[in-house]
């Protein structure tokens, strides 16, 4: 004795049949597709309306089924998306290739990290050291600069000198370029930490898979 289910599903599959069967052969053709309208709707039919040519569809046989399927069209953004997400998830395998092939263990990768940020550490004391320098410098030039008008109130000061007030200029340029030197070795110190604290983690996550029986 068939339980309803069953039943239900075989009167289906006759009614799925039997409409495949009268569009591949109302109109001579030998194809019949299936789709699904905006309302949830299942037609079937040997042509499938323009209004539903940009969805997905399935091409069936004569006994309905499935033989062949037609992916939904993408509009321009759908398409643009889906190429990024490609192109993203190609970079990602690329990248778990190179950690695998460059890498024996973690250790290699924290080692590296730290010749790494030892170096940027250098470049950052080297760059404090020469604006500790510039700034001695300019201690000495406000010196100067004292003497002059409209800084030094003697009634025989003269007005500061171009090539003072240039020098001063000059200095001050320098002191803003070596900061600005320093705080992008920061940045750089703080991205390359996340960078390899990234690939410590996936590291780990795809040599357990290797490891997993």
């Amino acid at each position: 004795m068939h339980s309803p289910l069953l039943k239900t599903l075989g009167i289906t599959t006759l009614l799925v049949a039997g409409a495949v069967h009268a569009a591949s052969s109302s109109g001579g053709g030998s194809k019949a597709y299936k789709w699904v309208d905006q309302n949830g709707v299942t037609h079937y039919g040997d042509v499938v309306p323009p209004e539903f040519s940009r969805q997905g569809r399935s091409e069936l046989n004569r006994q309905g089924v499935p033989v062949r399927q037609f992916p939904a069209q993408m509009n321009e953004a759908e398409a643009e998306a889906a190429q990024k997400a490609a192109a993203e998830a190609a970079r990602l395998r690329q990248h778990d290739r190179f950690l695998l092939t460059t890498y024996t263990s973690a250790k290699d990768i924290e080692q590296l990290r730290d010749e790494r940020v030892a170096l940027i550490d250098g470049q950052m004391s080297s760059a404090r050291g020469s604006i500790d320098s510039v700034n001695g410098r300019l201690k000495t030039l406000e010196t100067r600069m004292r003497n002059f008008k409209p800084y030094s109130k003697a009634p025989t000061a003269r007005q500061v000198p171009n090539q003072l007030a240039e020098e001063v200029v000059r200095t001050m340029q320098e002191r803003r370029a070596l900061e600005d030197a320093l705080k992008s070795r920061e940045n750089e110190k703080v991205e390359l930490r996340t960078q390899f604290d990234a690939d410590l983690a996936r590291y780990r996550e795809l040599t357990a898979v290797r490891k997993s029986p």
